[in-house]
């Protein structure tokens, strides 16, 4: 009996190895990495980028695809501000064949954008009406530059729509393939002939020809 029951241990540390040989090696390898963030350098169209909106939500910029975008940068204390209308108006009389707008608040031109963007937001709504896409305050232009606007300002990624921007209201047309079309100075209102014009040509490409969105 004395015997029997000395095996005992000797049997059990024999089955543990045992079951410890029939376990799945653990994963030593390491563990996946974060996709790296898209640049000016990387991305070929400005619908590659992620920005946070007015909200402070991370909105990429790729549910735009297969819609025609106009880009413009805002400001709340500029000579040009009046713009939020004709924007508001432009957007409601073409938003049903897919037009939309991205505004981007910045405070590069004389702190003409000081506001939050709860007062930004504000702003726009009580006094135009805006009901097109707003987005956290942006650099545009200088050492602190985001990604989006050297992509836009670089005219090796899109020629002549390319160069410094030079003050508020400065819009970039782009068709539904992703691509800038066309760019547009801080002087030319939204509602002007050939901005109309532009965006009614890119509303005229067919829509099958535009990529889906995801």
């Amino acid at each position: 009996m004395k015997a029997l029951l000395a095996s005992v241990p000797v049997v059990l540390c024999v089955a543990m190895v045992l079951a410890q040989e029939k376990l799945p090696a653990p994963d030593k390898g390491k563990p996946a990495s974060a996709p790296a963030p898209v640049t000016a350098a990387t991305a070929t169209s400005p619908l590659d980028f992620t920005m946070p909106d007015i909200d402070g939500k991370d909105v990429p910029l790729s549910r735009y695809k297969g819609d025609v975008l106009l880009i413009v940068n805002v400001a709340s204390k500029c000579g040009f501000t009046p713009q939020y209308k004709q924007l508001e108006e432009v957007y409601q009389k073409y938003k049903a064949r897919g037009f939309r707008i991205a505004a981007f608040p910045a405070n590069n031109f004389k702190q003409q954008e000081p506001g939050t963007a709860a007062e930004i937001k504000e702003f726009c709504s009580k006094n135009y009406g805006v009901t097109f896409d707003l987005f956290a305050k942006v650099s545009v232009k200088g050492d602190d530059q985001c990604e989006l606007y050297k992509f836009l300002t670089s005219k090796d990624k899109t020629g002549d729509s390319g160069g410094e921007i030079p003050w508020n209201f400065t819009k970039f047309l782009v068709g539904r393939d992703g691509k800038v079309l066309a760019r547009f100075d801080p002087k030319v209102k939204p509602d002007d002939p050939e901005v109309v014009k532009a965006i009614e040509q890119a509303l005229e490409a067919k829509k099958a020809e535009a990529p889906k969105k995801p």
